[in-house]
């Protein structure tokens, strides 16, 4: 049976190393909460905000992330390829998520801004009209990635092979073209 949080402020709790689940939060907020390898799977997020939060390495088997707002959060190496799929919407803002997988996930008109994306694997998945406002892509993997529309006039360190992924109409600086043409090594000044 599961537990329905609606409208709650949660300060300054630590779940750190916990199991948290089958538990449903409309419209709640986290702050300065910690979910350090907290397992989260089977609960379901929806409107929600996290605040200073730290989620890394947080297992989230079949998690509903509906409309979730992750604001000065850690993030690294969380699998959100095992999220639920329905409605999954995410935005972040002065985060890090490095080292997380969103392989195959649905991520259209998704926006990371002021973010560390370092070492992200977004293979497979769809970033369709994506933001990455002042965001570091070092060594993301884009790789058969929908990119169709996406932003990336003001993101730094990204690399991928146009080849091998759908870029129609995506946007990038004169500065980041570059790292579209690693794969030949040219030398560009």
């Amino acid at each position: 049976m599961e537990k329905i949080h609606e409208d709650k402020c949660f300060e300054g709790i630590d779940y750190s190393g916990k199991k948290v689940s089958y538990r449903e939060f409309n419209n709640c907020e986290f702050i300065n909460c910690n979910f350090q390898k907290s397992d989260l799977s089977n609960n379901d997020f929806m409107d929600c905000s996290f605040k200073g939060c730290n989620l890394s390495l947080a297992v989230m088997n079949n998690t509903g992330l509906k409309n979730i707002r992750f604001i000065d959060c850690k993030l690294m190496g969380i699998d959100f390829h095992v999220c639920n799929d329905f409605l999954f919407s995410i935005s972040c803002l002065n985060s890090q998520l490095d080292y997380c997988s969103f392989f195959q996930k649905k991520m259209k008109k998704v926006v990371f801004t002021d973010c560390s994306l370092k070492e992200i694997d977004f293979a497979e998945s769809d970033l369709s009209m994506a933001v990455f406002n002042n965001c570091d892509l070092l060594n993301a993997s884009f790789v058969r990635t929908n990119l169709e529309k996406a932003d990336f006039r003001t993101a730094i360190n990204y690399s991928f092979d146009p080849e091998l992924n759908k870029v129609k109409k995506a946007k990038f600086s004169v500065a980041g073209i570059a790292g579209l043409l690693a794969k030949y090594n040219l030398d560009i000044e």
